[in-house]
C-alpha cells in the first residue's frame, strides 16, 4: 500500500519551481473560461494518462463546484453523453486530441481548431490552451511522485 508520495514536495526542492503553478493558476483563472470548463477538461486529461491522483483530484473539484454525477463520470464518453454543452465538447476534443495519437495525422485538425475558434475568443481559447497545458505539466509530478489519491498536496507534501 502506497502511503507517502515517492518524491518530496517540488518547491521544499527547488524553491524556484514556486512561482510556475502560482502563474499557472493565475492565467488559468483569469475567467475568460468557466472553471467548470477547466476542471472537465482536467478530468479528462487525468483518464487519458490513467493516472488516479489526477481524476481523483479533478473529480473532487467538480463535486465541490456543484456538478452532477452525470456530468463528472460522463465525461469519461462525454461523445455520447448528452451533458455537455457545445463549447465545453469542443474542450474535451481539445484536450483529447491533445494527448491521443492520431494515426492519420495532425492531432489538432484545422476542422478542430475552427470549431474552436467559433466557440471561444482569442484570449479564451489562448487561457483554455494553457489549462490543458497546466494539466500536462503536473502529468509528470503524479506519474513520477506518484502523490496519494484523495489527499490535498498540501497535506501530503508537509515541508
Amino acid at each position: 500500500m502506497i502511503t507517502q508520495p515517492r518524491i518530496p514536495n517540488p518547491v521544499t526542492v527547488v524553491p524556484e519551481f514556486a512561482a510556475v503553478p502560482a502563474a499557472l493558476f493565475k492565467a488559468v483563472g483569469n475567467g475568460s473560461v468557466a472553471q467548470t470548463t477547466i476542471s472537465l477538461v482536467q478530468l479528462r486529461a487525468g483518464q487519458l494518462v490513467g493516472n488516479t491522483y489526477l481524476t481523483v483530484l479533478h473529480t473532487g473539484n467538480l463535486r465541490r463546484a456543484g456538478e452532477s454525477e452525470e456530468r463528472i463520470t460522463g465525461v469519461a464518453t462525454w461523445q455520447d453523453a448528452p451533458y455537455y454543452t457545445d463549447s465545453e465538447r469542443v474542450a474535451l476534443a481539445l484536450v483529447e486530441a491533445v494527448l491521443t495519437a492520431n494515426p492519420r495525422g495532425e492531432r489538432v485538425p484545422e476542422d478542430l481548431f475552427a470549431e474552436a475558434s467559433r466557440n471561444y475568443d482569442e484570449k479564451a481559447l489562448t487561457t483554455l490552451t494553457i489549462a490543458i497545458g497546466q494539466v500536462c505539466f503536473f502529468v509528470p509530478f503524479a506519474l513520477i511522485g506518484r502523490p496519494l489519491p484523495g489527499v490535498a498536496p498540501e497535506d501530503q507534501w508537509k515541508d
